[in-house]
Formats: structure tokens, sequence, C-alpha cells
């Protein structure tokens, strides 16, 4: 097994520990009949249990990544290996420079607004370098899944998240 390999291994027996650690942390939570407070923790250490189990097959069933020909190339050239991505390090502090702001300003602003703005600079962060950017289909994503999950929790499990802003309006 090669290094890329351990590494998916490693993060498949870490996702799934954590799922299962979650699930039972999840089963401690107080319930009832239907939809509670241990509901979506419980989907959510389900899923992540499901993320650990496929990282783990995934783990097993790649061929090794860098495995180098046998043969040179009949033309006599070689080709030249690419080279590792360097802009990981800046995702992930744009990642949580982006949560800290939405931390920050989930209050004041409220949920829809801040969900649909942090959603929207997620896509963009997270879109590979050599892709273009598809601003109206981000924004449109974004807005309808925060309405989306305002109105649920709003609506369906009556809970109410931070309208901020909106306060005037609803």
């Amino acid at each position: 097994m090669n290094t890329a390999n351990k590494k998916e291994l490693l993060i498949g027996i870490a996702m799934l520990s954590a799922g299962i650690v979650y699930m039972a942390m999840a089963y401690r939570l107080p319930g009832h009949a239907g939809i509670d407070a241990a509901t979506l923790p419980t989907l959510l250490a389900a899923f992540l249990s499901l993320l650990g189990v496929m990282q783990l097959f995934s783990a097993f069933s790649h061929k090794p990544r860098n495995a180098a020909p046998s043969t040179p190339a009949a033309s006599g050239s070689v080709a030249s290996p690419v080279p590792p991505a360097t802009s990981e390090p800046r995702t992930v502090l744009k990642t949580l420079g982006l949560i800290l702001g939405y931390m920050a300003l989930l209050g004041p602003v409220g949920f829809p607004i801040m969900t649909a703005v942090y959603l929207y600079l997620q896509f963009i962060v997270l879109t590979p370098v050599g892709h273009k950017v598809s601003h109206l289909t981000y924004a449109l994503i974004a807005l309808v899944t925060a309405a989306v999950i305002f109105l649920l929790f709003r609506e369906a499990f009556d809970l109410m998240l931070p309208a901020g802003l909106l306060n005037h309006f609803l």
C-alpha cells in the first residue's frame, strides 16, 4: 500500500470513528416520538459513518496513483509529473476566515442573508483553479439553499433561526 492509500485509509478510519462516537453521543440526547433534538445529530452521524466506510472502500480499491511507467515513451519524451497543489493552505485559511465572518455576522445580519453570502463565497473558494467560476449558478444555489433551510427550521421544526435584517419584513 503506497503513501496516498495509507492516508486515505487513515482518513476513512478517522471519519468512521468520529461518526461512531458522534452517533453514541446523539443517542444520549433526550428524545420523544417524531422529529426532536436528536434527529439531526443522528442523521449527521449516520452520514459521517457512511462517508467513512466509503473512504475505506476507496482506500482499498484504488491503484497506486504515482506508478512510474515500466517502459519509456516511444518518442523519447518523458511525461513530467503534475506538481502538487499549493493552494490547499490558502483554501483552508480562506474557509476559516469565511466561517469566522459568518459566525460574527450571523446575529446582526441574520441567518438567511449570511448563509446565502457564506455559501456563495465558499463555492468560489472551493472552485478548482482551472475552472471558470459560475457566479449565477452559485448565487442561485446559495439563495435557494438558505431559503429552504430557514423555512424548514421555521415552519417544519418550529425553531427560530436569527432573521437579523429580515425581522422588519417577516
